[in-house]
This record gives C-alpha cells, sequence and structure tokens, in this order.
C-alpha cells in the first residue's frame, strides 16, 4: 500500500482575537505580550458594585485621579507576560544559585571581617521588611489599577520584590545564624533610625489612588534606596572592605532594578505625557513622596556609610531626578 504524504497550507480566518486587533490596528498578527495583555481587562457584565466600595465599578479606572484615554498605553518595554518573566526570572535565578553555591564552596563568608559582616547584616536585614512592603504595595496597584498592560506587570513586580525578601533572608542565613533575622525585624520595629522609613512604608499602605503609590513605591523609594543600598553600600563599600561575598549575594537587586526601572520610566513618562493635568499632578505626587524618601532615608545612610551617607544619598536623588526629567516630571 503507498501512503501520498502531502503539505497543505492552511490559511487563518483570522490572524489574531478581535479584542487584541482593536489595539493593533487591523487583523494582523500579534506578539504573545499583545495577546496576553490587549483587551484582558474587563470592562462590562458586571453583577454589582462591590460593597466595600460602592462609588466605584469592581474594575474602575476612576479610582485613579490620572486620567487616560486608553489604559493600554501604559506598555512595558520588556514586553513580559507570564512567560517571558518567569524565563527571564529562572535564568536570574540560576545565576544567583551559582553565587550562593561560589561563595559556599570557597569558604568566602569566613573571609569576611567580622566587622564587615556585621554592618552588612545591620543594614541589609531590616531591608527584608521594606521589600515586603513593596510586595503588599504592587498587589494593591495590580488589584485597584486598571488595565492589563499597567496591572500584570505590577503583580510580576509584587513578586519580584518577594524575592528580594527572600534573598535577603538566605544572605542573613549564609552570614550568620538564624537569629540575625531577629535581629533585624527588632531593628525594623524599634530602632529610631530606621522609624522614619519604616513610617513612610506603612504610611504608603493606605495610599488609595493606585497611580499615586505606584509613584510613591517603585519611583520614590526605590529609586532611591536601591543605588543607595545596593550600588553605594555594597559594590561602593561593603565589596571594597573584604565582602566581595556580600555584593555576589546581593546581585540580583540592583540587576533588577536596572531592569525594572524600564518599565517604571515608560508607564511615568507615558502618562505624564497624555494631558498637562497628568503632568502636574504626577510631578506633585513625585515631589511630596521623594522629599518623604529622602526624609526616610537619611537615617539609614548615615548608619551605613557614616559622614559620606548624605553624599551617597544626594548623588541617588540627582539620578533620580534626571530619571524624572527624561520622563517629562519634575522631581
Amino acid at each position: 500500500m503507498n501512503i501520498d504524504l502531502q503539505a497543505r497550507e492552511i490559511t487563518p480566518l483570522r490572524q489574531t482575537y478581535a479584542h487584541v486587533a482593536k489595539y493593533i490596528g487591523g487583523d494582523k498578527a500579534a506578539s504573545r505580550y499583545q495577546e496576553a495583555t490587549m483587551g484582558a481587562q474587563p470592562s462590562a457584565n458586571f453583577h454589582y458594585r462591590p460593597t466595600w466600595d460602592p462609588e466605584h465599578e469592581l474594575f474602575d479606572a476612576s479610582r485613579s485621579a490620572v486620567v487616560l484615554a486608553d489604559w493600554y498605553v501604559l506598555k512595558d518595554p520588556r514586553q513580559f507576560y507570564y512567560a517571558t518573566w518567569t524565563m527571564a526570572r529562572a535564568r536570574q535565578q540560576d545565576a544567583m544559585e551559582s553565587n550562593f553555591q561560589f561563595v559556599d564552596a570557597r569558604d568566602m563568608v569566613a573571609k569576611i571581617p567580622d566587622d564587615v559582616r556585621h554592618k552588612a547584616l545591620q543594614i541589609l536585614l531590616p531591608l527584608r521588611h521594606a521589600a515586603w512592603g513593596a510586595n503588599m504595595n504592587n498587589a494593591a496597584i495590580c488589584a485597584y489599577g486598571y488595565g492589563t498592560a499597567f496591572t500584570a506587570p505590577a503583580m510580576f513586580h509584587a513578586m519580584d520584590n518577594l524575592g528580594v525578601a527572600q534573598y535577603l533572608t538566605r544572605l542573613g542565613l549564609a552570614l550568620d545564624d538564624p537569629s540575625v533575622l531577629d535581629d533585624g525585624k527588632q531593628a525594623w520595629l524599634n530602632d529610631p533610625r530606621w522609624q522614619v522609613l519604616r513610617r513612610y512604608v506603612e504610611d504608603s499602605f493606605v495610599v488609595k489612588d493606585p497611580f499615586e503609590l505606584f509613584i510613591a513605591q517603585n519611583l520614590a523609594l526605590d529609586g532611591l534606596l536601591y543605588p543607595l543600598i545596593y550600588g553605594s553600600f555594597v559594590d561602593d563599600h561593603v565589596a571594597l572592605q573584604g565582602g566581595t561575598a556580600v555584593a555576589m549575594l546581593t546581585a540580583f537587586m540592583p540587576e533588577w532594578h536596572d531592569e525594572s526601572a524600564r518599565w517604571v520610566d515608560a508607564v511615568v513618562k507615558t502618562a505624564a505625557a497624555e494631558s498637562p493635568a497628568n503632568n502636574r499632578l504626577i510631578s506633585q505626587w513625585m515631589q511630596a513622596w521623594t522629599e518623604r524618601a529622602r526624609a526616610a532615608l537619611a537615617p539609614v545612610a548615615e548608619l551605613a556609610l557614616g559622614a559620606a551617607g548624605q553624599m551617597a544619598l544626594d548623588e541617588a536623588c540627582t539620578n533620580l531626578a534626571e530619571r524624572c526629567r527624561k520622563a517629562g516630571v519634575t522631581a
């Protein structure tokens, strides 16, 4: 019996989903990011308004004072949807596991001077709680924000911050015994030098506008904290005093911050360019929260770097102001 196999070309009736085609213009092939993002926000046929917030629909753009004609303009330049995000983080996880194995195999922790190791633990472990706060805030942005292009990356950002907290926990366990985690918690709760930052984090929990919360957490606070702690303190101070292992075990944090800043800046730039009213509002939020973030981090900068702390914080503020200028807002 002969079997004759022949190729047949099947022409699809349409290139993508109708709700995606509406956003990309016409019947043309869409990227996986576009199909996972565009038009995915529920916008009709809600059964009832939430009893805990009867002034709004379940998904309601009016929860923010920022007004956009189309919330899907807030695209992620990284083109992250669930698959690409998990693949990117898996690669970084592999790199971090290699770093932990490298440090352990060569007993690099034992080579860190005791005073440097103590200082690293004193500064980094309380920041587990700041990272947890960032996780909570970005989960709130996802819950109360509007448009999948805005809310989906916020949820990825929330889980990334949980990862930061976990890496700091592993760092503590690698450098000392588990009691240092309790020491970090007690410093966060009781040490006067951490209380201004703690107040900032806890006050941000009750910010109702999801876009204002986005500014307060992801641009103002993180925009100062990550360059100050993981740049000026870890890379420029701890690593140069024999704490190379600390820099290796926190390598994810500055790499992640530089990558995620592309998304944060793109969102701010697009929203501010929509209208003069948006620009004024976002600039006001940025100025107010940056001033608070700077005051919150001043005692931490002094604790970490002594007399050089103020200069490092000033440098972080200058760099953040430049980021904002490029995004079209005033810091």
